[in-house]
């Protein structure tokens, strides 16, 4: 497994997951527990099977416990915990390996997650990886004793405002996170589990109609001009299709979208991962359904040169042929995502843009939005 990996024509740095910081911290504390010494680096082989050279920060003693910090290294991946740092604080047990949470580490406040509700959030990988590494300082030392493992992350109360935690109901802190041990550089993978992860809390609550928003912008329209309570959704980026197939899989029955029409009018060309890297397409969708609606020659242009769907609004409106577009256009949203879930959830949408407000939904939209304000 290479350390660098090739994504859209650049080479990019592999990283380490917190996850892996925590095990690496843990047994350098250990073995600086049970020799007196601690490493300077400490070699970690992660789940995936890449060894990381980890450097270990501030070995010291504390409270009769011997503790080690470890920093986390995203690789060339935007992750917002890059650079958070990660300590493990270990004593001697009389057996097994006990793991819990310190300062920094979020604490589990709903089901759905992989963490029982009141547990530190420290997934299930990074547990084992822990564990793993207390082990081997203890196989080092000859020691056949147990550990008690106490983890923080240092700033960790504000790194978590950074990422979903609070939505997910971990609070007061960051994860401890990481299934393979390596974070993926760019990785679309993160961004689409979190998706999951989100609906699968709001399912084990019992909620069995959602509320999709790609983006801020869908989430603060839903919000402030459709009145609709945000802790009943998820925000599914450009992975439209992603999130329709996992809400359709965990068995929600109705599933309301509300998207800005920059990214919801792709929808209707069969778009359903819409960051522009993608597809775009926007222009040639308006162009085309109002070449259909019997638009010149010279709007059919227009529209092509637009530069944003608002352009491509007003010039529509300055034709007279909006609504006969925009309905067109709607029709076929609804075409694709129900060919899209194949009867297997009902889904409504709602399409807007801030400057013109709504500009086209599906016709069960408003009773659904109707739905969730009475069970809100």
């Amino acid at each position: 497994m290479a350390y660098t990996v090739c994504q859209g024509g650049q080479e990019l740095r592999r990283g380490w997951t917190t996850g892996s910081c925590a095990a690496a911290a843990a047994q350098a504390a250990a073995t600086l527990l049970l020799t007196g010494k601690a490493p300077s680096v400490v070699a970690l082989r992660t789940p995936a099977g890449l060894v990381f050279d980890l450097p270990v920060e501030q070995p010291r003693w504390q409270d009769g416990a011997a503790v080690c910090t470890v920093r986390k290294e995203a690789g060339d991946d935007p992750d917002v915990t890059n650079g958070v740092r990660i300590s493990a604080a270990v004593r001697r047990a009389a057996s097994g390996v006990a793991i819990t949470g310190g300062a920094g580490v979020g604490r589990v406040t709903k089901p759905g997650l992989s963490v029982p509700v009141g547990e530190p959030a420290i997934n299930p990988g990074p547990r084992a990886q822990i564990t793993a590494a207390v082990e081997a300082a203890a196989k080092g030392a000859d020691y056949t004793g147990g550990f008690s493992v106490v983890v923080s992350a240092e700033n960790g109360v504000e790194f978590a405002k950074q990422t979903y935690n609070e939505h997910l109901g971990v609070i007061g802190g960051i994860s401890i996170l990481g299934t393979s041990g390596v974070v993926e550089p760019m990785s679309e993978k993160a961004l689409v589990d979190t998706i999951r992860l989100e609906l699968d809390s709001l399912h084990a609550v019992g909620q069995r109609a959602v509320l999709l928003c790609p983006g801020n912008y869908g989430a603060d329209f839903a919000r402030d001009t459709l009145g609709l309570d945000l802790d009943r959704g998820v925000k599914c980026s450009n992975f439209l299709g992603e999130a329709l197939d996992h809400a359709a899989f965990r068995s929600f029955a109705d599933i309301l979208l509300v998207g800005h029409a920059g990214k919801l009018v792709k929808v209707a060309a069969g778009v359903m991962n819409t960051h522009s890297s993608v597809a775009d397409g926007r222009q040639e969708v308006f162009t085309a359904h109002a070449a259909l609606a019997g638009a010149s020659r010279e709007t059919l242009e227009g529209l092509m040169d637009a530069v944003s769907v608002d352009a491509c609004i007003d010039l529509l409106d300055r034709e007279g042929l909006r609504d006969a577009v925009m309905a067109r256009i709607g029709r076929e949203i609804e075409k694709r995502l129900a060919l899209r879930l194949r009867g297997r959830a009902r889904v409504e949408f709602v399409m807007f843009t801030k400057q013109y407000g709504i500009l086209a939904q599906s016709p069960g939209a408003r009773a659904l939005c109707a739905r969730f304000k009475e069970e809100a």
